[in-house]
């Protein structure tokens, strides 16, 4: 996620607001852990699996707007 984006600009509101900080480890945790359990590393239950591909698509999409919000507020 935000692979096209500065590195800089991301560190930079990772640092300026701890909610994003928080939602983009959680996300990158969620998505470390659905990988593996889509690979057969991490044994999961599908419904559990599923809870996590949701909690990770909602902090994406509240990420994305936080993003877009940050900056459109500098421009």
């Amino acid at each position: 996620m935000f692979e096209n984006h500065p590195r800089e600009d991301i560190e930079a509101l990772m640092k300026a607001n701890i909610e994003f900080r928080r939602l983009f480890l959680r996300h990158r945790e969620l998505d470390s852990k659905v990988h593996d359990a889509e690979i057969g590393v991490l044994p999961l239950d599908s419904d559990t699996l599923s809870g996590m591909k949701r909690e990770k698509l909602v902090a994406k999409e509240r990420l994305l707007r936080m993003w877009q919000e940050a900056r459109t507020s500098t421009h």
